[in-house]
């Protein structure tokens, strides 16, 4: 399947799954805010901090399976797969851009956002 990804939330998956905290601090604006697993984190630091070692941690890789916009957002349907209970798991990512970086991010399970 051959899905057309804005360039940011390409690299944003790239960086993300080779651990690359310098290109996934590019992806992201200064004041970008994460939502994930009921947490916040703002500032880009704290995002790329989190997605990392979170993804690091539990040895995650994401397989992007669809990607939709709607309400000024990109929305990417992705399974991941790791050393967690419950893996794989489908997610979708809710991207907003700015200046063709990632201001906001919140991932929730699928269909549910």
């Amino acid at each position: 399947m051959n899905i057309q990804l804005p360039e940011v939330v390409e690299a944003y998956f790239q960086a993300s799954n080779s651990y690359d905290s310098d290109l996934l601090g590019k992806c992201f604006t200064e004041d970008a805010i994460l939502y994930d697993e009921g947490l916040t984190y703002p500032g880009s630091n704290a995002v790329v901090k989190h997605i990392v070692e979170a993804n690091k941690n539990l040895l995650i890789k994401t397989v992007v399976t669809d990607a939709t916009e709607k309400n000024e957002e990109t929305v990417v349907t992705a399974t991941i797969s790791g050393n967690f209970d419950g893996s794989p798991v489908a997610l979708d990512y809710h991207f907003t851009m700015e200046n063709q970086k990632i201001s906001t991010l919140n991932i929730v399970m699928a269909g549910i956002g």
